[in-house]
């Protein structure tokens, strides 16, 4: 699904001379390949599956968080307004991020299910989020709150 879309989006962008989003589409899809490559050499003939690409869109986004924080301390704000741009195109092909309290309540309820009773348990309750809600939570941001919730 997120393979076509990507293609889908870069056959669009190619139609409006939109060259961000090409370009942003077009280093996704390097990528893309470049893991499925690797994949191929593990086993998987088929590539990557999509939770890997929804991580694998997770992690070119917080490079470039590090890019941009790097280029203001540069005082190169041309730079970091095109990693910027690049994260609402990468950020389009993600399921909507959880904010903080979706994220609290979610916790709860999979604290409640798995009977975590304390800081110990966590690693249970991170893995169970990641099962359920997979894309949809920034666990950089989900580790505190879990951690606030057990302890």
């Amino acid at each position: 699904m997120l393979r076509e879309a990507f293609t889908d989006r870069l056959k669009q962008s190619m139609k409006a001379r939109d060259a961000r989003t090409v370009s942003a589409v077009r280093l996704i899809l390097a990528a893309l390949k470049e893991r499925d490559v690797a994949a191929r050499g593990d086993g998987y003939a088929e590539g990557v599956a999509e939770p890997d690409i929804v991580r694998m869109l997770q992690g070119m986004i917080k490079q470039r968080r590090e890019s941009i924080a790097l280029y203001e301390q540069g005082n190169r704000a041309d730079l970091a307004q095109r990693e910027a741009e690049e994260i609402g195109v990468i950020e389009s092909f993600l399921p909507r991020q959880m904010n903080e309290d979706e994220i609290a309540a979610a916790t709860l309820a999979t604290i409640a299910e798995t009977g975590a009773a304390g800081v110990r348990d966590m690693g249970k309750v991170i893995a169970a989020l990641r099962e359920r809600h997979a894309g949809a939570i920034d666990f950089s941001r989900a580790g505190p709150i879990v951690k606030r919730l057990l302890g």
